[in-house]
């Protein structure tokens, strides 16, 4: 087949549970292949990283010079610096200063808490779904408390989330599309819920980011309603959505591998590192849309300025130029400056919440899990290609001998 076809290929839903060899296909054919719908695909890790790194290239799909509709201002996540410098600082100052240990140790705490409260509730379980039982409701819980998300409201965020994520994936600059106006208007409604939650606890704060937004003493660090609404959303997605991803794909890649999960089970000390192979070898973002603001020279090729580039992540974290042996999953595997959470500038903000979320729950999973069998393999996929993960994982859980 032509390379030519490879991004429709690759999101073709049917390639959905193994685009490796497609990805292999890509770095064969070159590390930069236009597609024949004018699009670029990048899947080198080094020339990948590069883009990520490059100043002239735009997060912002309002970039594009074929965009032919107005679309909604995005989050900070697809704005540009000096924009998303702005309001990626004033995000993360509820969290207090970056890297603090006694933020990060709280937030292990609850998510252990998290995880033992659902593992309990499935002790009498022979038959689970990773994703429905255990994956999604555990960072779900986890964000909404951050935020302060009353538990009982938890269940609105399932539909808008799903509708929004829908209309996140990779595309090359076509028209805007019903998809893309059900989750701009989840987007809305879910962003009114926020702020109208957030105005509730102005003067009456209750220690959650909400209340630390809203009440935020200095002007200059004060968010918009439109600005609160948007990174609120942004969180509350972002910060559940890749991580039901990892922790299913962990799941997954564990109970194809016995002798890895016996190896962990072993010596639970190798489990940070496992984790980040998780991020390389099933990482829960496969792609990124990048436009030039100018245009790009790269690897021989020249990227017009205004057109879409797609930087494929998984790729890149399989390119033998930059991983030895790199379709092979080690947990013990060094030198993983993997691309799980992007580089640059937009390095995934969550990513210390994700990693802790990760770590806690396959640590918790891992004894149960050696004497599981997968009831279906491959499981059935969601239908994004860009945020790839199984939709259900069901799992029988037998007793030990």
């Amino acid at each position: 087949m032509s390379a030519e076809t490879l991004l429709q290929r690759i999101t073709d839903y049917a390639n959905r549970p193994n685009p490796y060899p497609l990805y292999a296909e890509l770095r064969e054919a070159g590390p930069v292949v236009q597609q024949a719908d004018g699009s670029y695909l990048v899947g080198s890790y080094h020339h990948i990283a590069a883009l990520l790194h490059n100043p002239r290239i735009s997060a912002d799909p309002g970039s594009l010079t074929d965009s032919t509709e107005e679309a909604p201002k995005p989050p900070f996540l697809r704005l540009d610096d000096p924009e998303h410098h702005r309001l990626r600082t004033l995000a993360m100052r509820p969290f207090g200063p970056p890297h603090s240990p006694g933020r990060i140790d709280a937030m292990r705490g609850q998510i252990t808490e998290i995880t033992t409260e659902l593992l309990d509730g499935l002790q009498d379980r022979t038959q689970i779904d990773i994703v429905d039982d255990f994956a999604y409701p555990l960072p779900v819980t986890a964000i909404c408390r951050l935020l302060g998300v009353p538990r009982e409201d938890e269940p609105l965020f399932r539909e808008w989330s799903d509708a929004v994520v829908a209309s996140a994936d990779v595309r090359a600059g076509e028209d805007i599309t019903e998809q893309d106006r059900a989750g701009y208007q989840a987007r809305i409604e879910m962003g009114q819920y926020l702020v109208n939650l957030a105005e509730q606890r102005r003067g009456h704060p209750t220690g959650d980011m909400l209340s630390a937004f809203i009440n935020e003493p200095d002007p200059h660090n004060q968010l918009t309603r439109e600005e609160l609404a948007e990174t609120g959303v942004l969180l509350l997605i972002a910060g559940h959505e890749t991580t039901v991803n990892l922790i299913t794909n962990g799941v997954l890649t564990l109970l194809r591998h016995p002798d890895q999960l016996d190896r962990l089970r072993r010596d639970p000390a190798l489990l940070p590192s496992a984790v980040e192979e998780l991020l390389r070898y099933e990482p829960p973002v496969h792609m990124r849309q990048r436009i030039p603001l100018a245009d790009v020279d790269i690897a021989g090729t020249t990227l017009p300025k205004g057109t879409s580039v797609v930087l494929a992540l998984a790729s890149g974290n399989r390119d033998p130029e930059r991983f030895q042996d790199p379709d092979r999953f080690d947990p013990g595997r060094t030198d993983n400056q993997h691309l799980g959470f992007g580089s640059g500038i937009h390095l995934c903000y969550g990513a210390p919440l994700a990693r802790i979320e990760a770590q806690t729950a396959l640590g918790a999973l891992i004894p149960r899990l050696t004497t599981a069998t997968l009831l279906q393999d491959p499981p059935p996929y969601r239908q994004n290609a860009m945020l790839r993960g199984p939709r259900h994982l069901p799992i029988e859980l037998r007793q030990p001998a």
